[in-house]
Order: C-alpha cells, then sequence, then structure tokens
C-alpha cells in the first residue's frame, strides 16, 4: 500500500513538473541577434535586429530578408526597449543576443549610464560582444545584410573571434569585461571598431545578401579607445597586434619579416608569453614587459637557405625587432589618449599598494611619463617541410615594402 501511494505521488510531481513554467512560443516572440544604442535628442535610440525564422529554417524560402529591424526612442533604455513593442508584431526576446553595438557618438559621449539595464535585466545573458559602430550609428550598421552567413550579427561575432585567434589585430570584449575595465584604476577600456565599406542605403536590400561579391561589406576596423566610458580615438590594426602582444592575448598571427637580401619573409606564431613587472625608479614608474615568442617558417618568398645556424638567428633578430616596435607604436598611441588600455597601472598596484595609492589620483599623468622596457625573445619551432628555399634565386621584384 505505501509503495502505491509512493508510485501516485512520483507521477503526479512527473506531471506537474514536466516542461518549462515560463517558456515562450516561437510564435509568440521576436528573437532578437543584436541591439543597437545610439545618442537620440529625446534620450536612447535602440535598434533591435531580430531573425526572419522562415527565411533561415524555412522548407520554402523566399527572396526576402533574413532579418528585420526595429527602432524606438525612450529617455531611458528600459523605456526605449519597451516602446520596440509598438513597431515589432512579436515581444522582443533579448536572451539571444550576440551582438550589442554603440554609434560612434554614442561611444564619444559616454557608454556608462547604459551599464546598469544591461547588467541588471534578467532576460541578458551578458556573454555578448560589444563594439563600436565607426563613423556612423548602430542602427545603420545593424541593418546591413551579408552574404554566406546570412544573419548579420553571427558574421560580425565570427569574424571578430576569427580576427582575435589568427590575426591578433582585435580583442573581443563581454559586458562584464567592459564594466570591470571602465570601472578600474589603472586600466582603461577597449572596443572593436566595425565599419562599412560602400552604400549604407543599398547594403540593407536583399540583393547585398544575395550577392557573392557584395557590393556592400561590413569590415573589422581596429579598436576604440577609452578614457573612462568615453571614446577617444582608434588603434589601427598594427597598434591592435601590439596591443594583444603586451596584454598576452596572442593566440596566433602573422609576423613580415625583410629578407637578407630581396623578398619577405613570413612567419607564424604558433606560442607567445608575455609577463608584465612594474616598478619605480627614480621616483618614476617603469614597467617591463617580457615577451617570449615561437614561430614557425611560414612563407619564404627569397633565396634563404634555414638549414644554416646563423640564418636563422638573423631572421630570429629581425621578428623580435618587428614585434618590439609593434608593441612601442601601439604604446605611443594610447599615450596620446592619455589612457592606459594595458593595465600598467594594475601591475603597478600589485607591486607596490602604498606608493599606488600615492599617484592613483592622478594616474593618467604618471602613465604618460612611464617608461617601458621591452624584451622580445624569438624561437623558430619549425622551418616547415623543406629548409632550402624553392626559388634558387630572389623573386624578380623587391617585394619588402609588404613587410611594412
Amino acid at each position: 500500500m505505501l509503495s502505491s501511494i509512493k508510485s501516485l505521488c512520483l507521477t503526479i510531481c512527473c506531471v506537474l513538473l514536466a516542461g518549462c513554467w515560463s517558456a515562450n512560443e516561437l510564435t509568440e516572440i521576436s528573437l532578437a541577434t543584436a541591439l543597437a544604442i545610439d545618442k537620440d535628442e529625446d534620450g536612447y535610440l535602440v535598434t533591435i535586429q531580430v531573425i526572419n525564422p522562415n527565411e533561415i529554417a524555412g522548407e520554402k524560402m523566399s527572396r526576402g530578408s533574413s532579418i528585420s529591424s526595429y527602432s524606438a526612442v525612450g529617455k531611458t533604455l528600459f523605456e526605449a526597449v519597451r516602446k520596440l513593442t509598438e513597431t515589432s508584431p512579436r515581444k522582443v526576446n533579448l536572451s539571444h543576443l550576440q551582438l550589442i553595438v554603440y554609434g560612434e557618438e554614442m561611444a564619444k559621449e559616454g557608454i556608462g549610464p547604459t551599464f546598469d539595464f544591461l547588467v541588471r535585466d534578467h532576460e541578458l545573458r551578458t556573454d555578448f560582444i560589444m563594439i563600436i559602430a565607426q563613423g556612423m550609428r548602430g542602427k545603420e550598421l545593424i541593418s546591413i545584410l551579408t552574404p554566406l552567413e546570412r544573419i548579420p550579427a553571427t558574421k560580425i561575432k565570427n569574424s571578430l573571434e576569427s580576427s582575435q585567434e589568427f590575426l591578433a589585430s582585435t580583442k573581443t570584449i563581454e559586458l562584464l569585461e567592459l564594466v570591470e575595465d571602465v570601472a578600474a584604476d589603472g586600466k582603461g577600456a577597449v572596443l572593436n571598431g566595425v565599419s562599412v565599406e560602400g552604400n549604407i542605403q543599398d547594403g540593407t536590400h536583399v540583393k547585398n545578401e544575395e550577392s557573392g561579391a557584395a557590393p556592400t561589406k561590413i569590415l573589422l576596423n581596429g579598436i576604440g579607445v577609452f578614457e573612462n566610458d568615453q571614446l577617444k580615438g582608434w588603434l589601427t590594426a598594427k597598434e591592435g597586434e601590439g596591443f594583444n602582444f603586451i596584454i598576452d592575448n596572442i593566440h596566433s598571427t602573422s609576423i613580415q619579416i625583410p629578407c637578407e637580401k630581396q623578398g619577405i619573409l613570413a612567419l607564424e606564431v604558433v606560442e607567445n608569453k608575455t609577463d608584465l613587472k612594474g616598478e619605480w625608479k627614480n621616483g618614476k614608474p617603469q614597467i617591463s614587459i617580457s615577451i617570449e615568442t615561437l614561430v614557425n617558417i611560414a612563407d619564404a618568398e627569397c633565396a634563404q637557405d634555414f638549414s644554416a645556424k646563423e640564418n636563422v638567428q638573423k631572421v630570429e633578430q629581425e621578428a623580435e625587432k618587428k614585434i618590439k616596435s609593434l608593441v612601442e607604436l601601439s604604446i605611443q598611441t594610447a599615450k596620446e589618449y592619455e589612457s592606459d588600455i594595458f593595465g600598467f597601472g594594475e601591475v603597478l598596484r600589485r607591486e607596490n599598494p602604498k606608493q599606488w595609492d600615492n599617484i592613483k589620483d592622478n594616474w593618467e599623468q604618471h602613465f604618460l611619463e612611464t617608461e617601458a622596457q621591452i624584451d622580445v625573445t624569438i624561437e623558430i619551432k619549425n622551418s616547415g617541410m623543406i629548409a632550402q628555399p624553392v626559388y634558387d634565386e630572389p623573386p624578380e621584384k623587391n617585394r619588402s615594402e609588404r613587410s611594412d
């Protein structure tokens, strides 16, 4: 009898607890993949990029757009998001966001006031990537249709992750990291910039999505440098690479150096380790940057014999100079914007908290005076399947300028 009662209770529990009490049917909601935040005279202009399910996964796809965009204005972000229901045919669901986009004007004015809603809202997962629409409004960027990857937010996200992984010219930033960097003493924030090449209006038409050589393209375009929560300027791709070497965010990248006589040599970075140490000398802060890098020879467009040890050493020395120049260039540009995006201040605080307390309120000025001692060590791990060059003679045209 007792066993029968237990079985009955278990059955009732299974029936009552099955399923998700808060589930929403896909036919009742709009899945947003990107959210753009722009400045507006009445507060915020919010735009969402939502998926058209029939165009993405339908059995019979029409020639319609794979995404739709809806906008609303509000005095607060919360009000603007709620007002989207006036234009969107369904309730907006933000739990699948892949991208948050700030218009450049918004980024220059200050993005700090937007953080509270983004962190507080229970629908948001906070693992989306944050970017800046360079030279335009965020609304315009997320309205561009892209070929191959039919969801533009996914295309941008994948491009940023691939660029960070294989080229080291970008750094993917999620919400919580951005909030921490803006609030931190001794560290400036950064965000990737994304721009559009071609006519923006043409990029919103379905033809742009259908064309293999799309007339309007979305491009990654540098790293934005912040002072507090305001955008101050941009790092170029090369400066971004130097930045990633400093913060030890190198997975793999390509280094181009001139050959001994003519032609160029491409090296593939396969492993990197950067250590930062801080100290005070004569009352001034100093940072030691130690970079150890393993590379493979990837492409030799010159007649250089890598079976000879002295030739290998010459290549290593040239590569060390190249990385050091990238690091120096990145530091110089950051100082022009008076923003310690590398976290030198945090390094100094860990090394000597008492000394840091004396200068933290005026760290921007001390950052400009901080000397950086850069030590780069390159080791060639592998020369590939061949040690001798394919060319017996260098290529007929001197292409060393491509190593710049």
